[in-house]
């Protein structure tokens, strides 16, 4: 049931994300809801402040009145968020609530492991399918799953020229 949790946010009022954040929480361990409900979190970053003579780091929301919370979208979890107090609702058309993509996620801060989506491995025979070097073809000579981008040997004008690009600017020959 965990492997369907998807990341949804919930609209709250401003100022009120961690007093909702740890509302869901204690709902969640009173109903005994761990498997519907996985992790709530109040996405944040770093920021120094100098005041006077004085450098210290401070913790600013990211997004201020939203909360991001991984769970499995039942009739039970959904009205649990719905109804903590602090929330107005989700971020979604109408009442229906719509999940972050991975790509969201990612860029959020909010889970650091990102999904290797990149369906290309190191030899594959790959067309440039958007980008300058659109139409060109070669052959994956490296992955970096971090940066989403791959290192191909491209034959351009003859000769095999080294090309980095995006995974997604590419697709594989059959």
């Amino acid at each position: 049931m965990a492997a369907d949790a998807k990341w949804y946010v919930a609209h709250t009022y401003s100022g009120y994300e961690n007093k909702v954040k740890a509302n869901i929480e204690k709902s969640v361990e009173n109903r005994g809801l761990q498997d519907l409900i996985l992790d709530v979190q109040v996405p944040v970053e770093d920021v120094k402040e100098t005041s006077d003579d004085t450098t210290k780091i401070i913790k600013r929301k990211l997004f201020p009145g939203y909360v991001v919370i991984k769970m499995v979208m039942t009739d039970e979890s959904w009205y649990i968020v719905r109804n903590t107090r602090g929330v107005t609702g989700f971020v979604g058309p109408g009442s229906k609530p719509v999940p972050l993509t991975d790509e969201e996620v990612y860029k959020m801060g909010v889970e650091t492991v990102r999904p290797s989506d990149i369906k290309l491995s190191v030899g594959d025979r790959i067309t440039v399918k958007s980008g300058p070097m659109e139409g060109f073809s070669g052959t994956v000579e490296s992955i970096d799953t971090e940066t989403r981008k791959i290192t191909a040997k491209i034959n351009m004008f003859d000769r095999e020229v080294p090309l980095e690009i995006e995974a997604n600017q590419v697709s594989v020959i059959d």
